[in-house]
């Protein structure tokens, strides 16, 4: 059986991105290709692997069991680059801990630092995801000094 590869092109096109953070992912190592010549082909079991779809063929569930994922952004305004490479550490290491093997939470964050904001996208089962909410809200209400410009004016 023959496995079926992608160019950065249609991945680009599948995951809706744009062709450079195709090729980026690929740099960074986030996402396994295969260089030929002066292009890259993508397997379908490595970009299965990156947005988090089980192999093929998927494993048969139990008839009356069913599967729930949820998908959850979250927007943060006011955030330099140092608080979000804190809050980022924190929110994957809340992912990758105790958890469920078997469900990993995938988890991507991304800083926009002309708009001083971050977004972190969770997918995941419900009430794994529903944890690491919770986390973040605990960390973002406490009085940490987390974010910029969070100081004490006593």
């Amino acid at each position: 059986m023959r496995e079926e590869m992608y160019s950065v092109e249609q991945v680009a096109d599948l995951l809706g991105l744009h062709v450079r953070t195709v090729r980026g992912y690929i740099r960074s190592g986030r996402l396994a290709a295969v260089r030929i010549g002066k292009q890259y082909r993508i397997a379908r079991a490595d970009l299965d692997a990156l947005t988090g779809r089980p192999p093929e063929p998927t494993p048969a569930r139990p008839t009356g069991a069913a599967s729930v994922e949820v998908s959850s952004i979250v927007q943060i305004d006011g955030v330099d680059r140092t608080a979000a490479d804190r809050l980022g550490t924190l929110v994957l290491a809340g992912a990758n801990t105790g958890h469920d093997p078997g469900r990993p939470l995938r988890v991507q964050t991304v800083h926009d630092e002309e708009r001083n904001r971050m977004k972190i996208v969770i997918l995941g089962d419900a009430a794994t995801t529903a944890d690491l909410l919770r986390l973040l809200d605990a960390v973002l209400d406490g009085d940490n000094g987390l974010l910029a410009g969070e100081t004490d004016h006593a």
